[in-house]
């Protein structure tokens, strides 16, 4: 198909390339050959009159062109495949669709397994794949990369609708044999400790941190960081640190570690966990099964509780 003398299908290949900024990835992608590929990419410079990806020293770098570029494609992709491309109905046991979460490890540890299990049940045959957190995670829906986000509500787009799964508040957790085991753990003496704090690769804070910062106003005094919640309970034991963190993953790891947990002495802090999606697949057959999963794998953790 051929718009303004553009062969549609090109769309698809620079939305690869300009994804992967390298011939021979972007051609595993697409199922391609490098060399037909390569052809794709010499077409596409010549309708657009520009480089698209050149060179520098061993990487491929988009110019600016391609940089304005990257998302209108994406979008309109987006929209193919959603009005076109997306099947009238979806049945799960007949599936070989491959679902891409946006979710943290502590998504992964608590809601994961109820959602794998529903599915399980349903005998689906689909796959799940779950992605790493980044910052600006909804340009993975505007991308096509993810199909649905499972992220604070805080972090959502205002671009894409959402749904509240469940609510999750936070509590301390100090080792057992530590000084912050015994006693009222007060406001005075959780400042005055050293923390273990999650700090997500590629952003600067996590949904307490923008919390604290906003209503509290002070800086805790920082002992250690990771990229992982689940990291967090660890880096606690034999040591007089404290970790904040979700209060149904600190319940978890306090089975297995030797870990006290305390009430966070500041006002009550919640977030909401919701899943969000690309606004134009709101009515995806497949998203619209996904997200019922979803609803029902939050309604079974809570139940599973206690």
């Amino acid at each position: 198909m051929r718009f303004n003398k553009l062969d549609l299908n090109l769309l698809v290949a620079l939305d690869a390339l300009l994804k992967e900024r390298s011939v021979s990835r972007a051609a595993e992608r697409l199922n391609l050959s490098p060399s037909a590929l390569s052809n794709s990419l010499a077409r596409l410079r010549e309708y657009f009159d520009d480089e698209l990806l050149v060179q520098i020293g061993r990487k491929l770098e988009i110019t600016p062109r391609a940089a304005d570029l990257q998302p209108l494609v994406s979008d309109v992709l987006v929209r193919i495949d959603s009005a076109i491309a997306t099947p009238p109905a979806f049945q799960p046991d007949k599936s070989d669709r491959v679902f891409r979460l946006f979710a943290s490890d502590y998504t992964q540890i608590v809601l994961v397994p109820h959602v794998l299990s529903i599915a399980s049940e349903q005998r689906c045959s689909a796959a799940f794949e779950f992605l790493p957190q980044i910052s600006n995670p909804h340009r993975e829906l505007e991308r096509g990369e993810a199909d649905v986000l499972v992220i604070p509500d805080t972090f959502m787009s205002t671009e894409h609708p959402h749904e509240v799964l469940y609510e999750e508040s936070f509590v301390c957790v100090v080792w057992r044999d530590s000084p912050l085991a015994q006693g009222e753990l007060t406001f005075d003496r959780y400042m005055a400790a050293r923390h273990a704090v999650m700090r997500p690769s590629g952003l600067r804070t996590d949904a307490f941190d923008a919390w604290f910062q906003a209503n509290i106003g002070q800086q805790r005094q920082i002992a250690a960081s990771t990229y992982s919640f689940a990291a967090l309970p660890a880096m606690v034991v034999g040591t007089k640190f404290i970790a904040t963190m979700h209060e149904r993953l600190a319940r978890r790891w306090a089975s297995c570690w030797p870990l006290e947990i305390r009430p966070l002495p500041v006002p009550t802090v919640s977030i909401r966990q919701s899943a969000q999606w690309h606004r134009y697949r709101s009515q995806d057959p497949g998203l619209l099964w996904l997200r019922g999963v979803l609803r029902e794998a939050a309604q079974r953790m809570d139940a599973s509780v206690g």
